[in-house]
């Protein structure tokens, strides 16, 4: 059985050793994993809503959207923050600064009354704010399927659907 390098000469036991620990870098790794994997659900912003589902929903790219909530109680956000009806145009103004072609995201919740949801809507078409998305789930494949039975029959000529993610202009 042969010695390590360091042990051989006899003269000095203590001989520095010129390998990585990998160890307490693993530990340490391995804490950060777990407190990014704890950390990360906490970092989603905005207002918990229900939103309706469309099948027609063409998703839209935008880096960074303007998101206006209306909840379930009529309570309208911007972003994850409470505001008036007043501070809404100012703060959506400021969001956009020089660009007017930015869309702004409209999110109501399934609950929330129809009319308030197009009243927020009207009050951003009447501010010069025309770039307008009606945000929504697409509809899972395994939801509930309508029966052909209890579908009404379609006009041959029916127009086409607006839409529901696109923006109003």
């Amino acid at each position: 059985m042969g010695l390590p390098t360091r042990f051989k000469n006899n003269n000095d036991l203590y001989q520095p050793l010129a390998d990585i620990n990998v160890t307490p870098l693993v530990d340490v790794m391995l804490v950060l994993l777990i407190i990014f994997m704890v950390t990360a659900p906490l970092l989603a912003k905005g207002v918990k809503v229900n939103l309706p589902q469309a099948s027609a929903a063409q998703p839209i790219n935008q880096k960074d959207p303007i998101v206006v909530t209306v909840g379930k109680d009529g309570k309208v956000s911007l972003g994850a923050d409470p505001v008036s009806e007043d501070a809404l145009i100012d703060g959506i103004n400021a969001m956009m600064g020089d660009d007017r072609t930015r869309v702004v995201h409209v999110r109501g919740d399934t609950e929330a009354v129809y009319g308030e949801v197009v009243a927020v809507m009207d009050k951003l078409a009447t501010h010069g704010i025309t770039h307008i998305a009606i945000m929504t789930n697409s509809r899972s494949k395994t939801g509930p399927a309508v029966s052909k039975a209890a579908a009404p029959a379609a006009p041959a000529q029916a127009p086409a659907p607006a839409p529901a993610g696109g923006a109003a202009k």
